[in-house]
C-alpha cells in the first residue's frame, strides 16, 4: 500500500515549480542535482521535505533534514543552505506554505489560552507525525482539484496549522500569531534593518523600536536570528551588493560605498569571506552560470563572519 509520504511525493512532482494563483502561498520545489552552499533569507513558512536531503547552517549551528521532516521558520532568518542529496532519478523534493499571521491569530483564539513561551530561536525542525502528513496531503491534493479550492482551502489550511500548533514547535507559531509577542517585536526590528541597511546601525533606536533595552534586545535578536543585529545588517549589505553587480555590471568599489561601506578594502574582504571569492571573480562566475544566486532575497549567516 502506498504510504502517505509516497502519495504526497506523487502530487508534489506533478505541481513542482508551478504556482497556483488560487493558492499562491503553497509551493512545491524540486531539484535534480546537488548544490553548493547558497546564502538565503527564509520568509516565515512551514515546509516538508519529501525526498532528498538539505543541509542548513544557521549561525554556528549545522543540521540536515530529509524525507518526512518538517521545518518551521518564524522569522526572516539568515542562513546558508545546500541540497546535499539529489539526482535525476531521485530529485530533491519539498513542499511548503508561507505563513499567514492573521489566520494563525484566528486559530489561536479558537484554542485554549496558552501563555507566551520563553523566547526561542526563530526556527525548528522535527519529524512530521502521521496526522501532520495527512494534513499536508489533503491541502496539496487541492492542486489536483482546483474547483474545490474556494470552498476547501481555508479549512484545510486551518487543519495544517492546527497540527503544527500542536506539534513540538507550536510555540514558534503562537509567537507569530501574537501581534505583541516578543518574536514580533524582533521581526519588526529585522524589517527596519532590512529597510535601512545602508545607514549606520543605531542600536538604541532599533532597540527602542522593539520596546527593549539595548542589552535585552541584543540577546533576544541573537536568540531568534542566530546572528547579531550588526551581522544581520552586514549580510544584507553584501547580498544587495552582489545582486547589483550581477544585474548592473557596476564596479565593486562603487557598489560597496552604495550599500553602506566606508572602505573598499573592508567590503572586498568581507565579501570574499561570505561568498568564497572576491567580488569580481564571484560575479563573473555567477553570470557564466557556474555558481551564484538561484533564489530571491538571499543572504547568509556564515559563522566565520564577525
Amino acid at each position: 500500500m502506498m504510504s502517505e509520504l509516497d502519495k504526497i511525493r506523487a502530487m508534489a512532482m506533478r505541481h513542482a515549480g508551478r504556482q497556483s494563483p488560487q493558492l499562491p502561498r503553497l509551493f512545491a520545489y524540486t531539484l535534480d542535482h546537488t548544490t553548493e552552499i547558497d546564502p538565503l533569507i527564509y520568509d516565515p513558512a512551514a515546509s516538508l521535505v519529501i525526498q532528498g536531503t538539505q543541509r542548513m547552517f544557521i549561525g554556528d549551528k549545522m543540521f540536515e533534514y530529509g524525507p518526512g521532516q518538517s521545518m518551521i521558520v518564524a522569522a526572516e532568518i539568515a542562513a546558508l543552505g545546500q541540497i546535499c542529496e539529489a539526482s535525476e532519478d531521485q530529485p530533491f523534493l519539498a513542499i511548503g506554505l508561507f505563513l499567514d499571521p492573521a489566520l494563525l491569530s484566528d486559530l489561536v483564539l479558537e484554542m485554549a489560552a496558552i501563555p507566551e513561551l520563553p523566547i526561542e530561536s526563530g526556527y525548528g525542525v522535527s519529524t512530521a507525525s502521521a496526522s501532520l502528513l495527512g494534513a499536508w496531503g489533503r491541502l496539496l491534493e487541492l492542486l489536483d482539484r482546483p474547483t474545490e479550492i474556494p470552498v476547501m482551502a481555508q479549512s484545510l489550511e486551518h487543519e495544517l496549522m492546527f497540527r503544527l500548533l500542536m506539534g513540538p514547535h507550536g510555540g514558534l507559531l503562537r509567537q507569530i500569531a501574537g501581534s505583541d509577542s516578543r518574536l514580533m517585536h524582533i521581526r519588526k526590528a529585522m524589517a527596519w534593518i532590512r529597510d535601512h541597511y545602508t545607514e549606520r546601525l543605531n542600536f538604541k533606536a532599533v532597540a527602542a523600536l522593539a520596546g527593549m533595552s539595548v542589552s535585552v534586545f541584543y540577546d533576544r535578536f541573537k536568540a531568534v536570528a542566530a546572528v547579531s543585529p550588526l551581522q544581520y545588517q552586514k549580510y544584507i549589505r553584501l547580498h544587495e551588493a552582489r545582486r547589483r553587480m550581477i544585474a548592473n555590471q557596476v564596479s565593486a568599489a562603487e557598489v560597496g560605498f552604495a550599500v553602506g561601506y566606508e572602505s573598499a578594502s573592508q567590503f572586498s574582504r568581507e565579501y570574499k569571506r561570505l561568498f568564497g571569492a572576491p567580488p569580481g571573480q564571484d560575479t563573473e562566475r555567477a553570470k557564466a552560470g557556474l555558481g551564484g544566486i538561484n533564489r530571491p532575497r538571499s543572504l547568509a549567516a556564515r559563522p566565520d563572519v564577525a
